[in-house]
């Protein structure tokens, strides 16, 4: 709820017409109800893998700039402004600058400036938050729906292709709750395996489990 209240808030004080879809991929709680009395348009499908259910999103969309927010990420109208100021400017698409709602483990904090450095300096989107036209996302075939992971790393270098890809300066946040809800050693664990397995690992739902397993409660919600 708080993902849908926070775009409502930067779209309205923007001052633009605007939608919200909400694709519900197979939920089994009360995600289509509350996205419904929120105000957004629910799109029900049952892909189970990200890419897909993007996509979905993006055929029932009626506008001609897209903008693809991950559950739990918090936009504001900074990020909105910038990111339609880059396209109506030329650019193809983009994204932002990424922060976690605190708190996190130490060695996420240590690691995030690095992170954020290497996907800016690579012009890679972050997966929380990506933007584009219409037109580049139908020229690009939309997202890989093959891939389980790492799927705005291979939209974001296919969008290059077509134009100038910008990352905004400005700053939005993104939930901590896999760094909360899981040891430091079960997500090096599983960064491991994906790293030995290479890109073809990104393409099997198993070794994405924790994308894909069973969700685990915030500890910061439980507290």
């Amino acid at each position: 709820m708080s993902t849908l209240l926070a775009v409502h808030g930067a779209a309205r004080a923007v001052g633009e017409p605007y939608e919200i879809i909400v694709v519900d991929d197979a939920s089994t709680d009360r995600t289509a109800s509350l996205a419904e009395h929120a105000g957004a348009r629910v799109i029900r499908v049952a892909h189970r893998q990200i890419g897909a259910t993007r996509n979905s999103g993006a055929r029932e969309a009626r506008g001609d700039l897209l903008f693809f927010v991950d559950a739990d990420t918090l936009v504001n109208e900074a990020v909105v402004r910038g990111a339609l100021a880059a396209m109506r400017g030329g650019a193809v698409g983009g994204g932002a600058m990424v922060g976690f709602d605190l708190p996190v483990p130490m060695y996420a904090l240590a690691l995030l400036p690095i992170l954020v450095g290497i996907f800016r300096v690579a012009r890679l989107a972050c997966g929380c938050f990506l933007f584009c036209t219409r037109d580049a996302f139908g020229a690009v075939g939309g997202f890989d729906e093959t891939l389980f992971g790492a799927e705005e790393v291979v939209m974001s270098r296919a969008l290059r292709r077509q134009g100038r890809f910008v990352i905004l300066d400005q700053s939005l946040t993104t939930s901590g709750r896999k760094l909360r809800a899981y040891s430091s050693w079960e997500i090096l664990r599983v960064m491991g395996r994906l790293a030995l397995g290479g890109f073809q690992s990104l393409r099997d739902r198993r070794a994405m489990d924790l994308w894909y397993g069973e969700r685990r409660e915030d500890p910061k919600r439980v507290a």
